[in-house]
This record gives C-alpha cells, sequence and structure tokens, in this order.
C-alpha cells in the first residue's frame, strides 16, 4: 500500500538491522522502497540491496554535500543508469546551507563545483532517460535556474523527477510542479514547527506527491530523535490524510501510483 520513495539501507544504522526493518515494512504495509545512492564508493551496496529484494530499487548519484568522494563523468552515470533495477539519478542537486553554515562560511561563489556536479547529473537523466532525485536546500534560485538551463523546464523531452524531502515555500513548490516535478514530504511534516510546509502540502496535486522517510534521518512523530526507517512511511501519509481529509489508505495508494508513474517499470510487487 505504501512506498518509501528515498531511503538510505545501506547506512550502518540500518543495514544491520535489515531483517527486522523489512519485516517492520511488511507489518506497516509498506511494500515498496527506493534505495538512494549518495557517493559513487557506495553504489555497489545499494544497488546490491536492489538486487537482492525485489521490492527495492536504487539510483545513483552523488549528494550534493559530499566532498573529497569520487566524482562521477557524466559517461559513469549513464552506464550505470542502464544496470537492471536503477531507476533514477541522484540524489543530485545543490546545498548551501551545508556548505555555508557548516564547512567554513564559504560563499555562494565558491560552490560553483557543486553546481558543475548538478549540471552532470541532469545531463545524465537527460541522456539515459531516467528522472533525477533532486536535494535542494538554501539554493532553490540556483537549482531552478540550473535545470532551466539544461533543459528540465517542463518541455518536451524532460524527464523530470521528484524534489524529494521538501522544506522550501510553496513559490517554490508551484515551480518545481510546473517544471514538471513531483513533490515528496517527509516526516518533517509531523513536526510542530513545520506549519508552514502542512500548508505547502495542502496545496501540491495529490497526483504530484510522493512520500519518504530519507531514513535513517527524520523520524516522524510520534518518533522523533530515533532511528528512521521505511517502516514509519505511514505516519507521513496519515499527516497528509489530515490535511487532506482523506483516509491515510487513500494517500497511499495514490503516492504508490505516482511512484510507479514516476519511477516507469517499478510495478507493485
Amino acid at each position: 500500500m505504501y512506498v518509501d520513495s528515498h531511503c538510505h539501507l545501506n547506512f550502518p544504522e540500518l543495514a544491520t538491522d535489515l531483517a527486522r526493518i523489512r519485516e517492520a515494512m511488511a507489518e506497516a504495509a509498506v511494500d515498496r522502497a527506493l534505495c538512494i545512492c549518495t557517493t559513487m564508493e557506495d553504489f555497489e551496496s545499494v544497488h546490491a540491496l536492489a538486487r537482492q529484494y525485489d521490492n527495492f530499487w536504487c539510483t545513483v548519484g552523488v549528494h550534493p554535500d559530499n566532498e573529497g568522494v569520487r566524482e562521477p563523468s557524466l559517461a559513469e552515470l549513464v552506464e550505470l543508469a542502464a544496470l537492471p533495477r536503477v531507476v533514477a539519478i541522484g540524489e543530485t542537486g545543490l546545498d548551501y546551507y551545508q556548505m555555508a553554515e557548516r564547512k567554513g562560511g564559504r560563499e555562494i561563489a565558491d560552490m560553483e563545483w557543486q553546481r558543475e556536479r548538478f549540471r552532470t547529473h541532469i545531463r545524465a537523466a537527460r541522456q539515459s532517460g531516467k528522472p533525477l532525485v533532486i536535494h535542494t536546500r538554501q539554493a532553490s534560485a540556483d537549482t531552478l535556474a540550473i535545470l532551466d538551463e539544461e533543459g528540465e523546464n517542463g518541455s518536451a523531452g524532460a524527464v523530470g523527477g521528484v524534489f524529494h524531502c521538501f522544506t522550501e515555500t510553496a513559490e517554490v513548490a508551484r515551480a518545481a510542479l510546473d517544471r514538471g516535478f513531483y513533490i515528496s514530504f517527509s516526516g518533517i511534516l509531523t513536526f510542530k514547527s513545520a506549519a508552514d510546509l502542512r500548508e505547502v502540502a495542502r496545496m501540491v496535486p495529490l497526483d504530484r506527491m510522493l512520500i519518504e522517510t530519507d531514513s535513517p534521518y527524520l523520524a516522524p512523530v510520534p518518533y522523533r530523535g530515533k532511528t528512521n526507517n521505511p517502516s514509519f512511511v505511514p505516519y507521513v501519509a496519515r499527516q497528509i490524510a489530515e490535511l487532506r481529509g482523506l483516509s491515510p489508505e487513500a494517500i497511499g495508494s495514490a503516492t504508490s501510483a505516482n511512484f510507479e508513474r514516476l519511477f516507469t517499470g517499478v510495478q507493485p510487487v
């Protein structure tokens, strides 16, 4: 019924507890999960999960916050995207908060390497025909501008994708929707401080919405502060259901159908 469209099951907090997590997923009616790649060094581990379990899929890409890792070439991304059970490029994008606030107070101008990496991922998505998994934080203007410059503006031939773990404004959400992207909500939506984000969740059309955990991070209420895992994604659906006056099952059904539509060929098991 439910799909976790973004999780990191290869991370140590989850990888050592996978059998229990899969049991919890089954009990919570979470029947599929997309395992997200954040470095090229980690691609094999996420791909192994997708190959081993018939209800897992994976992506290929390098998170914008990762430095000191192997930089992917366009050709490498395209080659790996063609492997079985690889359904998207990413996560990719821009993160000016992480770079400026946590890594020496650098200026936006110092992050051209991040923008060039993003462009490489966009070109790989367009060449491979696979959608993008976009991470953007305090960088929405540049994220949207680069997508437009690279042809991901909603026009014919655009591959689209999803703005994952959305925390931006309603205006950014509309801009992403106008470019053909989906919007994915995480456990942040359940936080007391997320009133503005809940208004965005009321606005996003149900046929353009996904849900996720981004686990092991951002566990929803009532598990906030604990290690997150895909079995918690129904709590995100319940919050959206409350906002929209629908049942959690209706949200699960709609977001699962959206997942199948975006990541072509990812069918129920």
